[in-house]
C-alpha cells in the first residue's frame, strides 16, 4: 500500500511551479497588513537593516531545512516526521505524536485564516458594487463584517474556492492557481503604486518609508519585531512548506528556490508598504494604525481618491489573491496527513478538511483575533522548532546538508550544519520564548 501511495504521489511540473507556489505561501497578510506599519514605526529604512539580516538567514537555514525535510522524507509533516524518528531506529510512533503538534496547529491557523479570507471577499464585492465606498463609516462597515457570523456566505465561498482549487491536485489545482494569481498580484501591486504616486501628499509617506531613523537600530524591540515579520512572513511552521517540499522533485535546486522565495517575499511586502503608507499620509491618516490599517484605514483612502472604486477592487482583488494562495497551502498540510495516515483518495481528504473547516470555521467567527493569536504566537514557532529539531538533530546536520545539495548546482558549504543545528533552532526556540513573554512579535 505504502508503495503505491509513493508511486501516485502528485508533484510541481518543475521548479517555477515550486517557487511560486511558495511564494504565494509566504505573500500573505503579513507583507500586507503588518508590514507597511511595522517599516515606518520601527525606524522607516533603518528597519530593512535587521529585517534583511533575519530573512537572510531563516532562508538559508529554516527555509532551506523545511523544504528538505518534506522532499527526502517525501511525506509531509506527519508521514515526515514519524520517518525521521524511525530513521534513528525510534520507531515511527514518537514521530507520529509530535507531528499532531503542527499539523493541527497548521488546521487551527487556516481555520481563523478562513474568516479573514470572507471579509476580504466582502470588501472586494463591496468596492465592485459600491457599497463599501457608500458606507458612512469604514469603522461600522468592518465592524459588522467581523462580528460574529456577520459575514458567513463570504466566508464559505472562500472555502469553496479553496477546497475547489486543492481537490483537483498539486499540478492542475494548486500550481496552476499560483502561476495566474501570484504574477497579477505583483502586477495590481504595480498599478496601485503608479496611482499612489501621483496623489499629492504621497511624498510624506515615501519619506517616512526611505528616511532612516537610525537610533531604531539602538531598541531590541526593532530587532525582536523584525525577526517576528521575517519569521512568520516565510511561512515557517513545520507545515506547509514541509508539505510542498515533499512534492518536489529531487533534480529541483533547494537553495537556490528558498533564495529566490525569500526575495520575491520581502519585494512584495515592500511593494505593499509602498502602496498603502503614501496612499494613508496623502489623505492625513494613521499609518501605524495597526490591524485596521486594511479594513477601515484603507476603504477610508480609497472613498476620498478620485476613482476611489477601481482602485479599492483592484486593491482587495490582490489581496485576495495573496490570501487564497496562503490559505491552500495551509489547509494543504492537514489534507496531505490525511491521505498519509489513512490512505484516503484526495477528494475524501478535502472533503473531511472541508466539512470541519465549515463547521469550526463558522463558530469561531467572533473570536478570530485571540483565535489567531494562540496560532501565531504559539503553535507555529513550536511546529517551526520541532521541524528543525527533526531534521538536523533527530536525523542529523549532515545528513540535512547532503540532502539539500542534492539537485543543487553546488553542495551546500559546511556552515549550513551549524547554522541549521544551532542558530535557527536556537533563534526558532527564541521565537517562542519572546512570543509567550511579549504576548507575541509578529
Amino acid at each position: 500500500m505504502k508503495d503505491k501511495q509513493m508511486l501516485a504521489r502528485d508533484s510541481f511540473s518543475g521548479k517555477w511551479g515550486f517557487r511560486l507556489a511558495c511564494i504565494g505561501s509566504a505573500v500573505g497578510m503579513g507583507n500586507i497588513w503588518m508590514f507597511p506599519y511595522r517599516l515606518g514605526q520601527l525606524g522607516g529604512a533603518a528597519f530593512l537593516i535587521p529585517y534583511l539580516l533575519w530573512v537572510i538567514l531563516l532562508g538559508h537555514t529554516g527555509l532551506i531545512g523545511e523544504m528538505t525535510l518534506g522532499r527526502s522524507m517525501e511525506s509531509g509533516t506527519l508521514g515526515a516526521f514519524a520517518k525521521a524518528t524511525e530513521f534513528r531506529g525510534k520507531g515511527a510512533r514518537p514521530g507520529t505524536l509530535l507531528a499532531i503538534i503542527p499539523v493541527l496547529g497548521g488546521l487551527a491557523l487556516a481555520l481563523g485564516y478562513s474568516v479573514v479570507v470572507g471579509w476580504i471577499l466582502k470588501f472586494l464585492f463591496g468596492s465592485l458594487s459600491g457599497s463599501a465606498l457608500a458606507a458612512a463609516d469604514s469603522a461600522a462597515y468592518f465592524g459588522q463584517t467581523a462580528s460574529a457570523f456577520g459575514s458567513v456566505g463570504w466566508h464559505l465561498l472562500g472555502l469553496a474556492i479553496t477546497f475547489g482549487v486543492m481537490v483537483l491536485g498539486i499540478q492542475a489545482g494548486i500550481e496552476k492557481m499560483n502561476k495566474v494569481m501570484i504574477p497579477l498580484f505583483y502586477v495590481m501591486f504595480l498599478i496601485l503604486a503608479v496611482r499612489i504616486f501621483t496623489l499629492p501628499g504621497a511624498d510624506s509617506g515615501y519619506r517616512y518609508l526611505l528616511v532612516p531613523d537610525w537610533s531604531a537600530l539602538l531598541k531590541p524591540q526593532t530587532w525582536v519585531y523584525s525577526l517576528g515579520q521575517a519569521f512568520f512572513s516565510l511561512s515557517l511552521a513545520g507545515t506547509g512548506t514541509v508539505v510542498y517540499g515533499s512534492y518536489l522533485k529531487k533534480d529541483q535546486d533547494i537553495p537556490r528556490s528558498a533564495r529566490t522565495i525569500a526575495l520575491f517575499d520581502t519585494l512584495a511586502a515592500l511593494l505593499a508598504a509602498f502602496v498603502i503608507v503614501p496612499a494613508v499620509f496623502a489623505y492625513g491618516l494613521d499609518p501605524a494604525s495597526g490591524p485596521p490599517l486594511m479594513f477601515i484605514t484603507m476603504p477610508t483612502v480609497f472613498r476620498q481618491m478620485p476613482g476611489g472604486g477601481v482602485f479599492m477592487a483592484i486593491f482587495f482583488l490582490a489581496v485576495l489573491f495573496a490570501a487564497l494562495t496562503s490559505l491552500v497551502n495551509l489547509f494543504e498540510t492537514p489534507v496531505e496527513a490525511l491521505q498519509t495516515f489513512f490512505h484516503l483518495s484526495r477528494a475524501k481528504a478535502v472533503g473531511i478538511i472541508a466539512a470541519v473547516s465549515v463547521v469550526v470555521g463558522v463558530c469561531i467567527e467572533g473570536i478570530v483575533s485571540p483565535w489567531m493569536d494562540v496560532c501565531s504566537i504559539y503553535l507555529c514557532p513550536l511546529g517551526a522548532l520541532l521541524a528543525g529539531v527533526m531534521l538536523f538533530w533527530v536525523c542529523g546536520s549532515k545528513y540535512a546538508r547532503e540532502m539539500a545539495s542534492e539537485g543543487a548546482s553546488r553542495p551546500l558549504p559546511r556552515w549550513f550544519e551549524p547554522a541549521g543545528r544551532y542558530v535557527f533552532c536556537g533563534v526558532t526556540l527564541l521565537v517562542l520564548i519572546l512570543g509567550i513573554a511579549w504576548g507575541g512579535i509578529g
